[in-house]
């Protein structure tokens, strides 16, 4: 199984477990985990015009895991260090400096 099936699962099961109903579990779950492994941020990638309509979609699929996620994170990086790895888009994000106690930006210094 390839590196990024397995952080696709890891990040679909993550997310599973907060999901409010059968949608958010076996619909929403899926479709966020695959997207977030692509190289935007991840409001982009699902077709959010903001981070504000990304926050306002998690916290109806997922309120736990919005009342749990920092206000100052990216819900990206929230997600992949909520499972202790690190987004694949990562490596080679323009925006390290600002992304909130990135782990790629921790391991350089």
């Amino acid at each position: 199984m390839s590196e990024h099936t397995l952080l696709r699962h890891e990040i679909e099961s993550y997310l599973k477990k907060h999901a409010i109903d059968d949608e958010a579990r076996y619909i929403i779950a899926p479709l966020i985990a695959r997207k977030s492994l692509e190289m935007n941020h991840l409001y982009q990638d699902l077709g959010f015009k903001s981070r504000v309509q990304m926050g306002s979609y998690m916290k109806q699929h997922f309120p736990h895991l919005a009342d749990l996620k920092p206000k100052d994170k990216l819900w990206k990086k929230f997600l992949y260090d909520s499972i202790g790895k690190v987004a694949p888009a990562c490596a080679t994000c323009d925006d390290q400096e600002h992304c909130f106690t990135c782990l790629i930006s921790e391991a350089s210094a």
